[in-house]
């Protein structure tokens, strides 16, 4: 069975993981084992021109070619913009004095002496 190889399909969330093995044609793009995989009638909400996808934790485009071994990752969209919500944490810090409202670092502890 030279002409095939086995690889994974992953998409989790925050409940459950779905993690399918399966046997390839070789030249298998990304998108087509993904399609193969039937994941996307088990996950609906999986949209392949929203999600990004990779292979082992590095994002790759949906024609790009699978090898053996391959586990292809289907991850979720961002919830929220990850500089907005240091941006928002910081902000917060500062209003309660957690941080420096110049400098944002922490703020200097004055001690008293004995």
């Amino acid at each position: 069975m030279a002409d095939q190889i086995a690889v994974e399909v992953a998409y989790a969330l925050p409940q459950r993981q779905s993690l399918l093995s399966l046997t390839v044609a070789v030249d298998s793009t990304v998108q087509q084992v993904i399609e193969y995989s039937g994941i996307l009638k088990t996950h609906p909400e999986i949209d392949l021109s929203k999600n990004k996808v990779g292979i082992w934790s590095r994002t790759v485009k949906l024609d790009e070619r699978v090898r053996a071994g391959d586990r292809i990752e289907i991850y979720r969209p961002l919830i929220a913009d990850p500089k907005d919500m240091r941006r928002r944490r910081a902000e917060k810090a500062k209003e309660e004095g957690r941080a420096d409202k110049t400098t944002g670092g922490r703020p200097q502890q004055h001690h008293q002496d004995d």
